[in-house]
């Protein structure tokens, strides 16, 4: 079975989305660019808010483990002050990933620090923010080139690794699923498949095998089944395409649930 992403991979991902980005508000038009996939943004209002993310991410993996992020990185981010000018906005925006990526490397991927998901599949290490950074860059790449008028398909790498890391970072908890025990199928295109089952013990992903013309798909085991590329389960994670984008077995209903359902515990 596929292995995740290596750490040297996540922090090569987290820089060439940054590039892409960058590149995107480079050739806007103007910073006042409206953000459809995030409603009553500007694209300045974007590039504010991931360079802000990797300079607050930067602190706590430097930090180290901890039971909340540093005071002084929270206090920080709430009085986060950014450039106006382009040029020096898209400086600002590269040197904090810069600092993102150092904190990363000197920290290495085992070390362990604060985390958002304590009682998720994902680890509170610098190994776990890594990979989550990538994906929070790259659909925020994505948004930034839909306010541009030019989507692109995420890098397939990145999106096979990001199908399993919302799953296992967002969607795993303890909490009681407050309906019917169900399982949601996820099947990417390329060949890689997930199952979210959700019951009384909460929410948990595994990897299943891929569905084949030769072995077909069991339909009575999960409640619903997504297909798509890797890129587009991605995406629809992320809620920036909706549910009828891709191909849906089984009750699709039950997709309505599972997005509007909040646990009490992450």
């Amino acid at each position: 079975m596929e292995e995740n992403l290596e750490f040297p991979d996540l922090l090569r991902l987290i820089d060439e989305r940054s590039t892409a980005f960058r590149a995107v508000v480079a050739a806007a038009p103007g910073l006042d660019a409206q953000v459809p996939t995030c409603p009553g943004w500007t694209l300045f209002d974007l590039v504010k808010h991931l360079g802000g993310g990797d300079r607050f991410w930067a602190a706590i993996v430097g930090a180290g483990p901890a039971d909340a992020p540093p005071a002084e990185a929270v206090a920080a981010r709430a009085a986060l002050e950014v450039p106006q000018e382009r040029e020096a906005l898209l400086a600002w925006l590269d040197a904090s990933t810069q600092l993102l990526l150092g904190a990363l490397r000197a920290a290495g991927p085992e070390s362990g620090c604060w985390t958002w998901w304590p009682a998720s599949q994902s680890p509170q290490t610098a190994g776990g923010t890594a990979r989550h950074r990538v994906q929070e860059t790259a659909v925020h790449t994505y948004d930034a080139q839909l306010a541009g008028g030019a989507p692109q398909l995420l890098p397939v790498e990145l999106a096979l690794d990001g199908v399993e890391e919302f799953l296992f970072t967002v969607c795993a908890t303890p909490s009681a699923w407050p309906h019917k025990p169900t399982a949601f199928d996820f099947h990417a295109a390329e060949g890689r498949s997930w199952r979210l089952t959700v019951d009384g013990d909460g929410a948990r992903t595994t990897r299943i095998p891929a569905p084949t013309a030769a072995t077909g798909e069991d339909s009575d085991a999960a409640g619903a089944s997504v297909h798509g590329t890797a890129s587009e389960l991605v995406l629809y994670l992320y809620d920036r395409i909706q549910a009828d984008s891709l191909h849906v077995d089984g009750d699709a209903g039950l997709l309505d649930l599972l997005r509007a359902w909040e646990p009490e515990e992450k």
